[in-house]
């Protein structure tokens, strides 16, 4: 009781200092001591983590393993976008808004996963998103960020409404507004079969939209003008939500057919999103469509049950997305320090390395949920691995081996993360083996056809699907502005004021 008393108070703190970065009598400088405040939710949810038990529940709230675990990430990942905000957002007009409105997005982000209440979940589902819409049109005065804003406004509402309207709907057929009561076996039998097909749809809405997932995508392939920060926290915290709502929700979507219909979405942003990646060379387009393409992964596994792999994947993801984005303005590419070797490349040698891995890596545990999903996606890893290898004159053998150790390494955190995670989840509908192994082939097949389309670049069907893909990764004009249209403001405003 005590560690989260000592949580509520560190980020009741945070707020306040997150507030009085607005006040302008306040010294500019007064950003790096709330930076530094952003540590005490951080500290407080680390030591309720390592002494979680099966769970407090406290009035509305809930404290079990999951709800720590989130609180400490969240808090982290914020005090770590926000350092790296003292210096990159230095001198914008906006500055001191920035810190405040990050503190509010990631703070409303934790509060959401310790809730118990269907009425308090409901309201802090959109808080995020609220914060996220507004940092995104603090650059209102640039034509690209306001329709970037209203679109985000528009698709966020969607998904808010979604889970208000589930939040009342379960209440009036159990009578309860606690989660861990209206979510047991015996009050959900009170639902009829439409009634809880249409739940479904509404938590497929929820969780879909702010994924990015198609045909909801295009919101997130927009989001690409906002600044680095917010888009380190938007594909680190906010995109990954979806994945947490589905497993919190797990006792009720447990339809074959939600389960089926998640698999198919899924499956198609993962090809849209790797294809847009791939043809883009834009590098923030790049990760943007990067992230479709991962929330497509983490889709795929709740499709197929496995929601604490799910739940470990998108915190994975998030620390290494925001470090990707973070360090996107120093991205330059330097080719001369690359040699490549003619022939040095087989793609077979590469594919015999892969398919080893793979079969190894699912053979040590065949009955673990989503198993030869993962070997399959850690097979064709490999395989990628040894071709970028290939292309160093020496130490590809060195690099393959510290490959290989770092993806043991990898595995032994997933593996403890996941068994932590899934016992602190509700327990949801069982692996669909069926459907693993729809979506091997699937997976499997469409690597083979990519590859051969890859192969054959001189062809007409290559160059129609490039293209394609090209044209669908593309921005709205609306959301496309020279930045000399935008900088001219400055210079008018500039020009008054003398």
């Amino acid at each position: 009781m005590l560690f989260i008393w000592s949580w509520f108070i560190s980020v009741g703190i945070v707020f306040v200092s997150g507030a009085l970065c607005l006040y302008s009598r306040i010294p500019e400088r007064y950003v790096y001591i709330h930076t530094r405040l952003l540590l005490l939710p951080a500290a407080a949810a680390l030591i309720g983590w390592i002494g979680a038990g099966s769970g407090t529940e406290v009035g509305a709230w809930r404290f079990d393993g999951i709800s720590w675990l989130m609180a400490f990430y969240i808090s982290l990942l914020s005090w770590i976008i926000q350092t790296f905000s003292l210096r990159y957002l230095h001198g914008d007009r906006a500055y001191r808004h920035y810190f405040w409105l990050l503190t509010w997005t990631a703070g409303a982000a934790s509060v959401i996963w310790s809730s118990n209440d269907l009425r308090v979940m409901a309201i802090c589902w959109g808080l995020p998103f609220v914060g996220l819409a507004a940092l995104t049109w603090l650059k209102r005065e640039w034509a690209p960020s306001r329709a970037a804003a209203m679109q985000m406004g528009i698709m966020f509402l969607a998904s808010w409404l979604a889970v208000a309207v589930l939040a009342v709907w379960i209440w009036t057929v159990t009578g309860k507004w606690s989660m861990s009561a209206a979510l047991l076996a015996d009050q959900l039998a009170e639902i009829s079969f439409w009634g809880r097909i249409a739940m479904n749809g509404l938590l497929l809405l929820a969780a879909l939209i702010p994924a990015g997932q198609w045909p909801f995508h295009r919101w997130l392939l927009e989001s690409a003008v906002t600044p680095t920060p917010v888009s380190a926290v938007m594909h680190a915290g906010l995109v990954n939500a979806g994945g947490l709502l589905l497993a919190r929700f797990s006792p009720l979507f447990n339809m074959p057919a939600a389960h089926e219909a998640l698999f198919i979405i899924a499956f198609l942003s993962i090809l849209l999103g790797t294809g847009i990646s791939f043809v883009h060379v834009d590098y923030k387009r790049q990760l943007v469509a990067s992230t479709m393409a991962q929330m497509g992964v983490m889709f795929v596994q709740c499709a197929l049950g496995a929601y604490g792999a799910a739940v470990v994947h998108l915190i994975l993801h998030g620390l290494f997305k925001a470090t990707l984005f973070l360090q996107s303005g120093s991205v330059v590419p330097r080719p001369e320090r690359i040699v490549r070797v003619k022939g040095g490349g087989s793609w077979w040698g590469g594919a015999l390395i892969g398919l080893a891995v793979g079969m190894a890596f699912w053979i040590a545990s065949p009955s673990e949920p989503t198993r030869l999903f993962s070997a399959l996606l850690l097979g064709a890893s490999m395989m990628i691995a040894w071709g970028r290898l290939a292309d160093f004159r020496e130490g590809r053998w060195l690099g393959l081996v510290t490959v290989v150790m770092l993806a043991l390494a990898s595995e032994e955190v997933r593996h403890f993360l996941t068994e932590f995670v899934q016992a602190a989840l509700p327990s949801g509908s069982a692996p669909l083996s069926a459907l693993e192994w729809l979506a091997f082939v699937l997976f499997a097949s469409a690597a083979i056809v990519t590859f051969w389309i890859v192969r054959h670049r001189s062809s007409l069907l290559f160059v129609r699907f490039y293209m394609w893909l090209v044209h669908f990764g593309e921005p709205r004009l609306s959301t496309v502005e020279p930045h000399p249209h935008y900088l001219s403001i400055y210079v008018k405003e500039g020009a008054s004021d003398e």
